[in-house]
């Protein structure tokens, strides 16, 4: 497979992936993303300001949010984020801990 096609492969399956987080499974919540995988569509917008900025393009974090969540950040929130329960944050601690180190907030 040539690069080219590769890379058009793989943006075609970012885009899915995108759609299929913010589409088919707006429910699923960031930090239960990131307890069993790691990582959410935060972490999807940090990486996408990361590779923006690679190719010389500034980008605010509020910017690459917008991109990945289709919206402003704040308005996705409102509409699908749920307030995190005792045992969502115990495993996130938990998780951070294991991965990062003591959270130092």
């Amino acid at each position: 497979m040539d690069d080219a096609t590769r890379t058009r492969i793989e943006a075609a399956t970012y885009r899915r992936l995108i759609e299929h987080l913010m589409n088919d499974r707006p429910d699923a919540q960031n930090i239960d993303m990131m307890n069993l995988a790691g990582f959410c569509r935060n972490c999807l917008s940090r990486w996408y300001g990361e590779a923006a900025a690679k190719e010389g393009i500034e980008m605010s974090k509020e910017e690459s949010r917008e991109i990945v969540y289709g919206m402003p950040y704040d308005a996705w929130r409102a509409k699908n984020q749920r307030e995190a329960t005792p045992e969502q944050l115990k495993a996130f601690d938990t998780a951070f801990e294991q991965n990062v180190g003591p959270r130092k907030d």
